[in-house]
């Protein structure tokens, strides 16, 4: 059994970060030691380490605990974990190209401002970031 601190070092997170997932529901003590601190157990660090990937792989936390509930799931199967994370990917994709759009677009506005001297009222990447506003 870990108490807070012991477990931060194991799963290479912060105290505050797993209170924060306490909060949220993904980790849960597994008793008290006679002093009244919370105690965890090694499920919980392969837990945060689960969250820790499934974040890299871009998952939010209320996703993840999605995960963690259906692998708790006897009617759950493997189909239902992979749709969540084909319905990932695709958002993923569709943010890729949205990025792009907006580095292409700041990319022609840089081109535009080929006179590093001019006045800054005469700046045509603040002249067209107004007129793109109106």
């Amino acid at each position: 059994m870990f108490t807070i601190g012991k477990l931060a070092v194991l799963a290479e997170v912060t105290a505050d970060t797993l209170r924060y997932y306490e909060k949220e529901g993904l980790i849960a003590p597994t008793g008290k030691s006679e002093g009244g601190y919370r105690l965890y157990d090694n499920d919980s660090v392969r837990r945060i380490r689960f969250v820790k990937r499934a974040q890299y792989c871009g998952f939010t936390l209320a996703e993840i605990l999605e995960l963690l509930l259906l692998r708790g799931r006897d009617a759950a199967c493997c189909g239902d974990v992979r749709t969540r994370a084909v319905e990932k990917k695709l958002q993923l994709e569709a943010k890729i190209r949205h990025l792009r759009s907006m580095s292409g677009a700041l990319d022609a506005l840089i081109a535009e401002c080929a006179n590093a001297t001019d006045p800054v009222e005469a700046c045509p990447i603040l002249a067209a970031l107004e007129r793109s506003v109106q």
